[in-house]
């Protein structure tokens, strides 16, 4: 099992503008916002910048074009002319603008401003591909349609979010939950995306327990995520997506009752009457002996062998390790215990 913590990371950073209160106004808002921006394709010695007063820089490109920059955007320019965003900050208007009358590049290759009426959201290379976050929410609202955002957590914290910068979705299955032996599991995912180089594309679905008032998602089961960077092949992300929750949604369908007798047949089931039963299992089903006897003695705390108890054991020992291609591995090759008591 495994804690996710990603939508309370981000419950603690977002304004309360940038929260949304259902699935259906969060898509509205970003097909407005997808509607209101544009690209503007520039070569780099069209960019310059402009003193408006004295506290503000303001971005010109060709054709008389005069960009207010947003924070983001603002960064993106420094970065592009290899000056530190806060000796920049530092400066006058009208320093900073020579700064950059020197520093900007000057090639060849086209540069693409994204924009927003008169505002810059984000500068860009050609080898940049934007998704935009209304087409991705439009997947979820077509194949996720039982799924809702979870009750509000810490300030009313809804877990729908969207900002300048990105946005990003906790779902639940409402109608999913299944109680197992006392304990009730539900299917859920996250959702991420920015149109403007934040961040990553991506999804990720799980299986979980319920979710505390600071949206961490306790005791995951069947994690499966996707990511990808916003580069030539990203628009085939929607595809991925799609294949994803519907996955989660014929596993629900399909697998609700077998999910729950499988859970509840590996919470009866002992995988041995004693530590050396367990560990010649253990090692039979191919967990390291090390590891095996770590997961032993924490489930003999618990005051049990059972099926359920190691893997919940050998998975809490897993986020120990540093890299997550090493923990995934280790992960589905406990979840594999789980069939001994299918």
């Amino acid at each position: 099992m495994r804690n996710l913590t990603r939508a309370s990371q981000q419950l603690f950073r977002r304004m309360p503008d940038e929260c949304y209160p259902s699935l259906s106004v969060l898509v509205q808002h970003c097909r407005w916002q997808k509607e209101q921006s544009h690209e503007l394709w520039q070569s780099p010695q069209a960019l310059g910048t402009l003193p408006v007063d004295t506290n503000r820089l303001m971005l010109t490109a060709g054709d008389g074009h005069r960009l207010e920059m947003t924070d983001w955007s603002f960064s993106q320019l420094c970065r592009l002319a290899g000056v530190g965003k806060e000796t920049v900050n530092r400066l006058t208007p009208d320093t900073a603008d020579c700064v950059f009358r020197e520093t900007l590049p000057r090639g060849n290759k086209p540069l693409q401003l994204f924009t927003q009426g008169s505002q810059l959201r984000s500068i860009h290379p050609a080898s940049y591909t934007r998704l935009y976050n209304a087409d991705i929410l439009e997947v979820l609202a077509e194949y996720a349609t039982d799924f809702e955002a979870p009750p509000k957590g810490a300030n009313d914290a809804t877990g729908l979010y969207a900002g300048e910068q990105d946005f990003f979705c906790f779902l639940i299955d409402p109608t999913g939950w299944a109680d197992i032996n006392g304990e009730a599991f539900a299917p859920g995912m996250f959702c991420w995306n920015s149109e403007v180089g934040r961040c990553s594309v991506g999804i990720q679905t799980f299986w979980f327990q319920p979710a505390c008032a600071n949206h961490i998602v306790w005791d995951a089961l069947e994690v499966v995520e996707f990511s990808r960077r916003h580069t030539t092949n990203v628009l085939e992300s929607l595809n991925e997506i799609r294949r994803i929750i519907e996955s989660l949604v014929h596993k629900r369908d399909r697998r609700r009752d077998g999910f729950v007798r499988v859970i509840a047949n590996a919470m009866k089931t002992k995988l041995g009457d004693d530590a050396d039963e367990v560990a010649k299992a253990l090692v039979g089903s191919g967990i390291p002996r090390t590891l095996g006897q770590e997961a032993i003695k924490i489930a003999e705390q618990q005051g049990s062998f059972t099926i359920f108890s190691l893997v919940d054991a050998l998975t809490r020992l897993h986020s120990n390790l540093a890299y997550a291609s090493d923990r995934v591995a280790a992960d589905q090759k406990a979840a594999r215990l789980l069939t001994l008591a299918a």
